[in-house]
């Protein structure tokens, strides 16, 4: 269980830096915290499709 647990957090650190470097050619770099980290592991791509959008509507 904590070893699931930790693969899907390692995943969303991988999955957010990945982006990020994608995304800085567009201007877009979303923050590695605790709370993208969470959100990205409980909700994964959803989570990053918000974030994104969410990213673009504020600033």
């Amino acid at each position: 269980m904590i070893i699931k647990v930790f693969k899907k957090i390692i995943f969303s650190v991988v999955l957010l830096y990945s982006f990020n470097l994608i995304a800085i050619k567009f201007g877009v770099i979303l923050p590695i915290n605790y709370i993208t980290i969470g959100l990205v592991s409980l909700m994964d791509i959803p989570a990053m499709i918000l974030l994104t959008f969410s990213l673009i509507l504020v600033f």
